[in-house]
């Protein structure tokens, strides 16, 4: 009997391990994850795009190309960005790439502004800040990636919309809202409106006691929608620094999402929710770097080096 309990208790155990073992594994990412970089010494003013996976590793340049490129979003292994390549300088259109920087094409005629951007119904639409001519600047246009199409849902050309984000299931948008763009006196702020361009609840209305109201710098944007807790995470510039904040859709909870004593802001979920990547740096902001947060645990790692000075604005692909 001793024996029989000896052995059933060892195999308990094995089986423990087992589990705990494949636990853990399951808990590390798989995604890649793309970002901007500066080149330094270029007289072109050369961005360019490095993935790496997602323990830093792996780091490439994939597009390699003398123009503007910047990526804020992808869907699954699909890597969108913007760039100037074979137009003007910062004249920017919307292009779609691999994980690898392969099978490039140019996804729309729509010239874009420089501002995040957002897809819906399995990537094959995505919402974006375009703008037709010197008069419909800043405007939001719904874009068929498959085909380059483009509807415009916004028509209000004395405001500035920029930085949307569809909701996880894509009938709302959050957005950065100025009434008047030429308002210097004036800032933007989040908004929601609904799939069609309504305007609807306002979000967020920035402290204007705070030191830093009178610096250059975001009041709200950059706003991620997070894929499966009800909150939208968003960047402010506030107490001397950049950080990211959160608020709830109906208004009800907002708050400092990351308890950190260095300046971060752009940033990304994972499809699920349990990663968060981000770019942070030091208050003055003169290196910038990589960082990637288990949203459960709270644990972060750094992910770059001192290569480049400029790392911004990482997008989380494949996952």
């Amino acid at each position: 009997m001793k024996t029989l309990t000896l052995i059933m208790a060892i195999f308990v155990l094995f089986c423990a391990c087992s589990t705990s073992k494949k636990d853990i594994q399951s808990t590390e990412p798989t995604f890649s994850i793309a970002y901007n970089v500066h080149m330094p010494d270029t007289i072109n003013d050369d961005w360019e795009i490095i993935k790496m996976n997602a323990d830093g590793s792996g780091k490439q340049n994939i597009l390699q190309n003398d123009d503007v490129a910047w990526t804020y979003t992808a869907h699954e292994g699909r890597l969108f960005f913007i760039s100037d390549r074979d137009t003007c300088y910062r004249c920017f259109f919307l292009y779609e790439s691999d994980v690898d920087g392969k099978n490039l094409r140019k996804v729309s005629d729509l010239r874009l502004e420089d501002s995040w951007m957002s897809s819906r119904k399995d990537g094959k639409e995505m919402i974006v800040a375009g703008r037709i001519g010197k008069d419909v600047r800043f405007q939001f246009f719904i874009v068929n990636t498959e085909n380059g199409t483009f509807k415009q849902i916004t028509n209000d050309t004395a405001a500035l919309f920029r930085d949307p984000c569809f909701s996880p299931d894509g009938k709302q948008i959050v957005f950065s809202y100025q009434k008047n763009k030429r308002d210097k006196s004036t800032h933007e702020e989040l908004f929601l409106m609904d799939e069609n361009g309504r305007v609807g609840q306002q979000l967020t209305v920035y402290p204007e006691n705070n030191p830093s109201a009178k610096e250059y710098g975001y009041r709200a944007g950059s706003a991620r929608w997070h894929p499966t807790e009800n909150f939208i995470s968003y960047v402010s510039l506030q107490d001397g620094r950049h950080s990211i904040y959160a608020v709830s859709p109906n208004v009800k909870k907002h708050w400092k999402l990351l308890n950190r004593t260095d300046s971060e802001s752009w940033h990304d979920w994972s499809a699920d929710g349990k990663w968060l990547v981000f770019n942070n740096s030091d208050r003055a902001e003169t290196q910038y770097h990589i960082s990637l947060m288990n949203w459960q645990t709270k644990v972060e790692k750094q992910l770059t080096d001192l290569t480049y000075k400029s790392q911004l604005s990482p997008v989380i692909i494949g996952d």
